[in-house]
């Protein structure tokens, strides 16, 4: 199938950058590369048919500086811009910006983004649509101490107070017993606040040994939606996740029909466009829906390897306003894949270890592939190591 775009600017920079533009390359579809003054040597730059440098190392004058993005996008004549992952890619306002500018936004729509990215909303809307949910407060919590107290007993401890726009494991509380629960609610609400701009959380069962498992989805804004199946995501160190692998191990064919039709029904009653992910907590044979990622993940190309499908491909004819191109029982599941981060990072401290990459040999043979964007005399800053994107040097499978 041709694409009806011509040329694509790619928001975002690093191994995410490489994997878009090679499926444009795929396509026959130009891109557009975007960069700080940092990186003006990593490969997607160079690789790119044309690069614009959009500010200084500081992401928030660069990658995240929207009108930079949106001035390169018309000085090359892009059609559409995509987000790729972290960054900007759910970042409501940004979509629209996009959108209002006369471009293609890869992605939802920004209304979507916001129902989906707000935990609060997001949760309501999934009970609604009969997605099961962790029990919690079915809303934001108010300024009195009876009633979140009430919740909580109705609950049962141990609960955890969540920021309604958190993520990324920040903006979390876990509470075991009543006496910690006001002081707990109030440090939450001021982390939320600096954190996310949004003081509002909210209260939920907490979970002692769940396993993480997501569902990827796809669906055209026709209003047709699959899904690809599950991957387990639990091994995770600081709530990053660290090795996933599709499909999870212990999930049948029966959950694995139910759950994932309960999540294109969700995609249909929100008027989901493109690529997403509904993320689960899962624990003695139940699931409870935590948040969905409106966007690409890093860990999409276990389900690439076990379903065939080019997700990054199916994004792009999703925002051109193509009708999807498999219909649920198209899609098999053949196989078993693993990922596997690999970080930048000291081994003993974790913490960022920047410098010069003197000797990168990377692994091959049938079954494997690696998405890095890193080579031989590659530097490594320590504003690239911190990023949201950029601390994994190079995925696995």
């Amino acid at each position: 199938m041709e694409s009806s775009i011509k040329k694509i600017l790619i928001a975002n920079r690093g191994e995410i950058a490489l994997r878009i533009m090679r499926c444009c390359r795929d396509l026959g579809i130009q891109t557009v590369a975007v960069y700080s003054t940092a990186d003006r040597d990593l490969k997607h730059v160079r690789l790119a048919d044309e690069a614009v440098c959009i500010g200084p190392p500081a992401s928030t004058d660069s990658y995240l500086n929207i009108p930079a993005i949106i001035a390169a996008a018309e000085i090359t004549r892009a059609q559409a811009i995509h987000p790729g992952y972290g960054f900007l890619a759910e970042n409501a306002d940004f979509a629209e910006r996009v959108e209002t500018s006369g471009f293609i936004f890869i992605g939802p729509t920004a209304d979507v983004i916001r129902l989906m990215g707000d935990k609060v909303s997001a949760i309501k809307e999934m009970r609604a649509a009969g997605v099961p949910c962790v029990p919690g407060s079915d809303g934001p919590l108010r300024d009195d101490f009876t009633v979140n107290a009430n919740i909580a007993r109705e609950i049962g401890y141990p609960i955890i107070i969540k920021a309604a726009g958190g993520g990324g494991g920040r903006g979390m509380r876990v509470v075991r017993s009543e006496d910690e629960l006001e002081q707990s609610i109030a440090m939450t609400q001021n982390e939320a606040g600096a954190a996310f701009g949004n003081p509002v959380v909210y209260m939920e069962k907490f979970l002692e040994q769940p396993r993480h498992i997501e569902f990827q989805v796809m669906a055209d804004q026709h209003g047709n939606a699959i899904h690809l199946a599950e991957r387990d995501c639990s091994m995770q160190r600081r709530h990053q996740k660290v090795v996933e692998e599709a499909p999870a191990p212990g999930i049948d064919e029966a959950t694995r029909a139910d759950m994932g039709k309960r999540c294109t029904d969700a995609c249909k009653r929100i008027g989901y466009r493109g690529a997403g992910t509904f993320e689960f907590l899962y624990e003695n044979g139940s699931f409870y829906f935590i948040e969905m990622n409106t966007r690409v993940q890093v860990e999409h190309p276990v389900t690439e390897a076990v379903t065939g499908v080019d997700i990054i491909k199916e994004q792009i004819y999703a925002a051109e306003g193509k009708g999807l191109r498999f219909k649920q029982e198209d899609i098999k599941v053949v196989g078993h894949a693993f990922e596997c981060r690999i970080n930048a990072e000291h081994p003993e401290t974790f913490m960022p270890s920047p410098g010069v990459i003197s000797n990168y040999h990377p692994p091959g043979g049938l079954g494997v592939r690696v998405d890095t964007h890193i080579y031989n005399g590659h530097i490594l800053y320590v504003l690239a190591c911190c990023s949201l994107d950029s601390s994994t040097a190079m995925d696995l499978i």
